[in-house]
Formats: C-alpha cells, sequence, structure tokens
C-alpha cells in the first residue's frame, strides 16, 4: 500500500478528489439534519433522494474547483492563495448549481439546506486538503527517485525543482555518475553504488530509476536496469521525466528523443474528435455570451463613434504554416501601427483605448474568434496565434518553434494558463515549452482540462494585456 502511495502525484490528487467528493455529498446530508432538526415533518417532504441530490451538489463544487486549477499536479501555491481558490470554486460551484436547479426544479435542495452544506463543505475540503498536503510532504510517501548521471543534464533536475513544492510528490534519493562522467550536482548528492543496481534499490526502496547522464555511449548499465524494470521499479528518461512533473517540455531536448518519444497524435480520430469538441465548444460559449458581444459593440461604437470599425482583423500564423485572418473586438486606435511596423502589446500600452482596455483585460475581445474557430482556422484549445513577422523572427532564434504548428493555433492553451502574456524573445521561448508539452500530448481529456481552467483566467484577468 505504502509503494502505491508513492506513486506518481495525480494518484493523490484521484483519492483527494473522491475523499472530497464524499465529504461534500454528507455535507448536504448533514445540512439537512441541521436545518430540519426542529421539523421532523418538514425533514420527511425534503429528505427523499438526499444521497442523489448531495452527489449532484458535490459534484458541481468539484466542477468549480476543478476550473480553478485545484487538482492539478503542477499547482503551485501558498495556504492563503490555496485557500482563495477554494472560495472562488465553491462560487463558481454554487453558480453551476443555479443553472443545474433551473433546469431540474426536483434537485433543489432549500437556501438554508444549500447554505449549511456550503459552509460545512468549504471547511470540511480545507481540512481534507491540509491533511493531504501534509501527508504528501511526508518523506515515507513520498516516490524515492534515483538519477542515474551526475552531469549538466542531471543538473537540470535541481534547476527545474528548486523549490520544496516542486519535489511535493517525490524525493530525490542521490545521484550516480556514469562511467568518467563529469560531476556538476552538488557532491553531497552524489552516490557511490556498494551493491549491484538492483540490489541496492530494493535495499533503499527506490520506486524510479531517472536516467540522464550526458554521454550514453557503451556506458549505460543496460542489463542492471532491465532487471530493475522486471522486478517493477520504472526506469524513465530524464526529458520524460522532466516534462511529466512540471508539464513543458525542455528546448535544449535531443532531436531523437522528439522523435521517438511518444505524443504529437495526428490520427483520424484524435483529429475528429478535436473537431467535434471545438464546435461544440464554441457554440455554446457563443449561446452565453452573445449579450456581452452586442454590449462590447455598442460601447467600442460609443467610444469611437460611428464609421470606426469595431472588429479589427489582422493575419496570423495557422496550422502548418497557413496563414488566416483572426477576428477580434478592435482594443485600439485605429491608427495603432500607421507605420505598418509590428509590435508587440506592452504594459499599460497608450495605443489600448479605454473600452479596449477593459475588454482585453476580461477577454472580451477574443470572443469574436469563435467564428475562426467555427470556421476551421483555430481550435478551440491551441498556442496562441501568432503574426507573420513575429514567426519568422522567433523560428530564427527559438529551436523547436516551428513544432507548435503543427496543431491548429488555439483560443486558449496550455501555455495562457501557466504562463503571463509574453512580449519578448524570452517569453516567447517560456510559453514555447508549455505550447510544445500541449502540442506532444493533447487529448480530449486535456482538452477539457484546459477548457474548464480557461475560467480561473477570465476571472482573475490572468496574463491580459
Amino acid at each position: 500500500m505504502i509503494r502505491f502511495l508513492r506513486q506518481q502525484a495525480t494518484r493523490w490528487l484521484v483519492i483527494m478528489g473522491f475523499v472530497e467528493f464524499f465529504l461534500l455529498t454528507m455535507a448536504v446530508a448533514l445540512a439537512m439534519r441541521l436545518r430540519y432538526v426542529a421539523d421532523p415533518i418538514g425533514y420527511a417532504s425534503y429528505s427523499h433522494h438526499v444521497v442523489e441530490r448531495g452527489a449532484l451538489f458535490a459534484a458541481s463544487i468539484i466542477l468549480g474547483m476543478f476550473a480553478l486549477g485545484l487538482y492539478q499536479a503542477q499547482l503551485r501555491e501558498s495556504l492563503t492563495g490555496m485557500f482563495l481558490r477554494q472560495v472562488v470554486g465553491f462560487m463558481l460551484g454554487a453558480f453551476f448549481l443555479a443553472i443545474l436547479y433551473y433546469a431540474l426544479p426536483q434537485a433543489y435542495i432549500g437556501r438554508g439546506v444549500f447554505a449549511l452544506a456550503v459552509v460545512g463543505g468549504l471547511v470540511s475540503v480545507v481540512v481534507c486538503r491540509v491533511f493531504f498536503f501534509n501527508l504528501m510532504d511526508a518523506e515515507v510517501l513520498k516516490r524515492r527517485v534515483l538519477v542515474l548521471g551526475a552531469g549538466h543534464r542531471a543538473e537540470y533536475l535541481i534547476k527545474w525543482h528548486r523549490r520544496r513544492s516542486d519535489r511535493r510528490s517525490f524525493k530525490v534519493v542521490g545521484f550516480v555518475p556514469v562511467g568518467d562522467e563529469h560531476v556538476v550536482v552538488p557532491r553531497d548528492e552524489v552516490i557511490a553504488l556498494d551493491a549491484e543496481l538492483y540490489a541496492w534499490a530494493r535495499r533503499e526502496k527506490i520506486d524510479e530509476i531517472v536516467v540522464g547522464p550526458d554521454d550514453r555511449r557503451g556506458k549505460m548499465p543496460m542489463d542492471a536496469l532491465l532487471e530493475c524494470k522486471q522486478h517493477g521499479i520504472e526506469v524513465t528518461n530524464l526529458l520524460r521525466f522532466l516534462e511529466r512533473e512540471s508539464g513543458k517540455v525542455k528546448l535544449t531536448a535531443y532531436p531523437s528523443w522528439l522523435v521517438f518519444s511518444e505524443g504529437f497524435d495526428g490520427s483520424t480520430l484524435r483529429r475528429v474528435s478535436k473537431r467535434a469538441f471545438d464546435i461544440f465548444s464554441a457554440a455554446c460559449v457563443l449561446a452565453l455570451a452573445w449579450p456581452l458581444m452586442l454590449l462590447t459593440m455598442l460601447a467600442i461604437r460609443i467610444e469611437s463613434g460611428p464609421g470606426q470599425p469595431w472588429l479589427y482583423r489582422q493575419e496570423r500564423v495557422g496550422e502548418r504554416g497557413r496563414t488566416f485572418a483572426l477576428i477580434k473586438f478592435r482594443s485600439m486606435r485605429t491608427d495603432a501601427e500607421r507605420d505598418g511596423v509590428a509590435r508587440w502589446a506592452s504594459k499599460n500600452d497608450d495605443r489600448v483605448t479605454r473600452v479596449g482596455r477593459f475588454i482585453r483585460k476580461t477577454r472580451l475581445d477574443e470572443l469574436p474568434q469563435l467564428w475562426n474557430v467555427l470556421r476551421g482556422d483555430m481550435s478551440f484549445i491551441g498556442p496562441r496565434p501568432e503574426r507573420p513577422q513575429f514567426v519568422a523572427e522567433l523560428a530564427a532564434k527559438i529551436p523547436y518553434y516551428q513544432l507548435r504548428h503543427c496543431v491548429k493555433p488555439g483560443l486558449t492553451g496550455w501555455a495562457q494558463l501557466r504562463y503571463p502574456y509574453g512580449s519578448s524573445e524570452h517569453d516567447a521561448a517560456e510559453k514555447l515549452t508549455f505550447d510544445l508539452y500541449y502540442v506532444k500530448n493533447h487529448t480530449l481529456r486535456f482538452d477539457l482540462m484546459i477548457f474548464l481552467q480557461t475560467i480561473e483566467v477570465v476571472l482573475f484577468g490572468r496574463g491580459a494585456r
């Protein structure tokens, strides 16, 4: 059982999700008891199907917390930040419930019961998360990792996981130099094995061996690694380990690893499922957002005066390098680029109008891109579409930049969730690490997760400029 719990952090999140679902369901049952403690007749009339009602309540609240990124393995947040996310997640879940109760009046549990259930559920979830995160920080329950390699490549593991929260799910037992490899990692973390690899790993209860020497040629103990794998010890490439734990792809990865690694699913089934998801998502958002779009059009027209355009069309680079006309609500002056030179948007950009500043912050300016999604120029989820001038410049300087164009660009995406708005070559390179992770690992489930967590970006205005 201990070995099972020491596996990847996603197992902890799944277990925690089931526990929280149970606690939230029980919160409704307990709230029902408390609300009608002095009214047995009222309790009898409302208590039928209490488990089913509690399950709907729990599912809606968990959906709200999921949309706030609270079930994300790469979440790095303070206790205060985590609590605020939980509060907003509960508010979002309550909004989902309001829609649900309107559609299914028989599921309604009453205002008093609902208020008690929200308070009780929030307290129980906060206590549950404190307990779980303390468990995850316990050394005995962390996945024990041995790194084969102690050179520059192995050092990346230390650089990418400097903070304690970055190593919440695993503990690096040590680094083992391979051959005559030059040692770069701290000397106090270097280990000299005093037994055969499998015997040593079994004695030290190693769960995973990460392979990352600077030079593999003729020096890797392949038979020993195969023996470890046969006995249930996971053997992982260093780049795959970094990708899994950080949610991004290292730009200095050697091309052969990208060629032979899993991912880059371009099958017909995946393309059909992604297109169906795009059409359904765009249609749903359009059905909900059209009043906001009309108000935005009106606000732009009032500020700019008659005869001024309220839409803005700009050439962007799409799938396979093909260009298309991206449509947005106009948020800048009509003479923003009168000299014809493409510029990044900057903080407090004086080209942005007063209405434009608001719609950029709330992402309302992006809504006309739903037409691009329905037309097939874009996907709902994918890398941000860039202008041809920027693409040509960045592709010449940043390795693997063109790989982001092997899928359609998106209205929202993994990089937009994980990194703020970028306006420099450095920002573009950092965002590319997340774009490549998406391009390499995109699935329907991943798209759905990004779609829900985009709600957090809109609510908090993260990354807008």
